[in-house]
């Protein structure tokens, strides 16, 4: 833009004499529109606009100047502003570009993260100086870093907490990590999100392994304790048998089961006649007994 304004000028600055040695009225108004031109594209030089959620790092011969804000800002003519977005951007760490990392035990797992960041304004000029725009930011600060510290935790603990039982607290670290990491650079870490960890082949295979080998080892535990609370019932059922068999041997002595016996022959004996022996370890022939009251 400043060069066409110099043209513009120098245009008009032509124009003007030829038309003052030719004494031309249209050429003094081409002089004219020219130079007006040439004013305008000059001032507009000088003018520069950062559009809203962003933020201007302006750099004259080689020098960064102060950041500017979302607005209308005056310039030098020869000042160069590079624009950063302050909106968060999405960093996706998966198909071609999933994390493999490897636990504590050696096993290999395959680790999708998304890392949401953003420019910290008043720190774009420290950006500008570590990367010079924002694709570079994520390519060289963002993405390596993320994943660089994605493998340092994973590798502190063991498969089954990596893939299952402790994702939720390694997603956390995650995020407390990246974002110590970033924000001294100007990278504003708004989110970390662990979305998935898929085992490899081979580890698939030695959990697969695994929870049969616990499966098994449940059911035999089952069966033991099964096994021994059935042996202590029958136990107890046994002990109780025993008991009550000492209680009757202790209560039974030869004169009231003699008494037992006479009252069993009497309750016979009141349907039909009953041929009876002597009861006990009493001597005597046996009898019938007839309590019907027939004839």
């Amino acid at each position: 833009m400043l060069v066409l304004s110099v043209l513009l000028i120098l245009a008009a600055v032509v124009l003007y004499f030829v038309a003052r040695a030719r004494a031309s009225s249209p050429l003094r108004l081409g002089a004219i529109a020219a130079l007006a031109g040439g004013a305008f594209f000059g001032i507009a030089s000088c003018v520069y606009v950062v559009s809203a959620y962003e933020v201007g790092v302006p750099v004259l011969f080689g020098k960064v100047g102060t950041p500017m804000a979302s607005g209308m800002h005056l310039k030098a003519p020869f000042t160069d502003v590079t624009s950063f977005s302050t909106r968060p951007v999405d960093l996706n760490l998966s198909d071609k570009d999933v994390v493999e990392v490897r636990s504590s035990q050696g096993g290999v797992m395959y680790v999708e993260v998304t890392v949401k960041w953003a420019v910290t304004p008043a720190k774009a000029v420290e950006l500008y100086r570590l990367a010079g725009n924002e694709t570079a930011i994520q390519q060289r600060l963002v993405y390596p870093d993320s994943r660089e510290i994605i493998r340092n935790v994973f590798a502190r603990y063991t498969s089954e907490q990596g893939y299952a039982s402790d994702r939720e607290k390694i997603n956390a670290e995650l995020g407390e990590l990246i974002k110590e990491r970033l924000a001294p650079r100007g990278i504003d870490v708004t989110a970390v999100n662990l979305r998935n960890v898929k085992p490899s082949e081979q580890l698939q295979q030695q959990i697969d392994r695994k929870i049969q080998q616990k499966e098994a080892t449940e059911r035999a535990v089952e069966a033991t304790r099964t096994a021994e609370e059935e042996s202590k019932r029958r136990k107890i059922e046994a002990e109780g048998i025993a008991r009550a068999n000492k209680i009757l041997s202790d209560s039974l002595s030869d004169k009231v089961l003699m008494n037992q016996c006479i009252e069993a022959f009497k309750e016979a004996s009141k349907k039909n006649p009953v041929y009876a022996v002597p009861c006990g370890s009493g001597s005597g022939n046996p009898l019938i007994v007839d309590g019907t009251g027939r004839n």
